[in-house]
């Protein structure tokens, strides 16, 4: 891989996120979760993603995760801790998503290039401001795992949920809702909207009230993002991307691209193993990963 300057933050972005994202697709945290006590995925899903936060409710996290539907959460939550606890979540979710990186690293990095990216990773990680970040302030408050694939997934899961809050700060910011978020995105990046139907619970009468109200905006039409959307759409991307370049501070111009290029196999390998579908709402082009 061929590193340059134009965005660290968002390569950063496009590399780690596959090696979180093994928490929600993989079969060792799947069967993690089930072996806890939790029923279903979507129940292992959001008990999992908000046991940072401890037994927490339907509202708050509907709120913070911004863009499920209230039904959607209620379903999971506050009923899966009389399942189980937030720890066993928490149990749960670090130790499948290790076992998951395990398998899949197996034959594709050196231990010592995962130690090093995960101490490069976890400098950045801890060095993120937590101010309005409350998702990635309840995950900083963790203890930080000492075993290098495990320490190097939880600075992914630090660094994706501190991405996140400010990626939420940046829509609200633009005046797009958390549904709507989902249409506006799927206009920018070609996204079928039939994925959303199964991954986040819309139906057609839902997709057209979202698009319709991103057209009355001046944001879409029936061709697609207008120029004005197109604006909008690269002003909360460079806002996010610059939301969380602070932390990169604490490592130098060629600790970034070391680490970089360390992360390039890892997130390539992680793609190929196939548990990631590669259209999904996750907001990332897998695809590019596979043929850089």
């Amino acid at each position: 891989m061929t590193t340059t300057k134009r965005n660290v933050a968002r390569q950063l972005w496009e590399l780690l996120e596959p090696i979180h994202a093994v928490t929600y697709f993989s079969p060792e945290p799947l069967a993690a979760f089930k072996a806890a006590g939790f029923r279903g995925f979507w129940m292992g899903y959001f008990a999992g993603r908000a046991a940072p936060l401890g037994e927490i409710g339907a509202d708050v996290v509907h709120a913070l995760f911004y863009n499920f539907t209230p039904e959607r959460v209620g379903r999971a939550l506050p009923d899966a801790w009389s399942h189980a606890s937030p720890q066993a979540a928490l149990l749960a979710r670090r130790d499948g998503s290790t076992a998951a990186l395990h398998r899949i690293m197996r034959d594709h990095a050196d231990p010592r290039d995962i130690d090093r990216a995960a101490e490069l990773a976890s400098r950045i990680a801890f060095a993120q401001p937590p101010e309005g970040r409350p998702l990635f302030a309840a995950n900083r408050s963790l203890a930080e795992p000492t075993e290098p694939l495990a320490r190097l997934w939880h600075a992914a899961t630090l660094l994706r949920e501190h991405r996140g809050d400010g990626h939420v700060a940046a829509l609200l910011a633009a005046g797009i809702g958390g549904r709507e978020s989902h249409v506006f995105h799927a206009l920018s990046s070609g996204t079928p909207p039939e994925v959303y139907t199964v991954a986040r619970d819309f139906s057609e009468e839902e997709w057209a009230r979202h698009l319709r109200s991103l057209q009355i905006k001046g944001l879409a039409n029936a061709d697609g993002l207008t120029d004005n959307g197109r604006h909008v759409k690269q002003e909360i991307e460079h806002r996010t991307d610059a939301l969380t370049s602070e932390g990169l501070t604490t490592l130098t111009e060629p600790e970034q691209d070391e680490l970089l290029v360390l992360l390039y196999p890892m997130a390539r390998a992680v793609v190929e193993a196939g548990d990631i579908p590669l259209d999904s709402p996750m907001g990332l082009n897998l695809r590019a990963i596979t043929s850089a």
